[in-house]
């Protein structure tokens, strides 16, 4: 969102997210090419990392965390991810709505 700075949109992100409500996320890492495997092989370490992918294009990984609220995926940026060495740039993709996991249609999906 334009306009805000983290600290604000911690703040708006926090309200809009229930502490209780679980968090499903995609994120895409650039990286030190050279580290590219140590940082998969990390990050793959992680519980909360379901899936870890090395991609080719703009982004260099891709992975899908689940989260039991906002304020613990935001501890793992900030205390899991940043300290890891080659990581360049993260974004973080907050879903919405799943309508199919793991090749399951997901109820609830409209």
């Amino acid at each position: 969102m334009a306009g805000y700075n983290r600290e604000e949109m911690d703040g708006i992100l926090s309200s809009y997210y229930d502490e209780e409500e679980r968090v499903i996320a995609i994120m895409l890492l650039k990286v030190d090419t050279k580290e590219a495997d140590i940082i998969a092989a990390k990050v793959s370490s992680f519980e909360q990392a379901r899936d870890v992918f090395l991609v080719t294009g703009d982004t260099d990984i891709v992975c899908k965390v689940r989260f039991g609220s906002y304020n613990e995926m935001k501890t793992f940026v900030m205390e899991k991810l940043a300290p890891i060495n080659g990581i360049k740039d993260t974004k973080t993709l907050m879903v919405v709505t799943p309508y199919k996991e793991q090749g399951k249609i997901v109820e609830g999906g409209d």
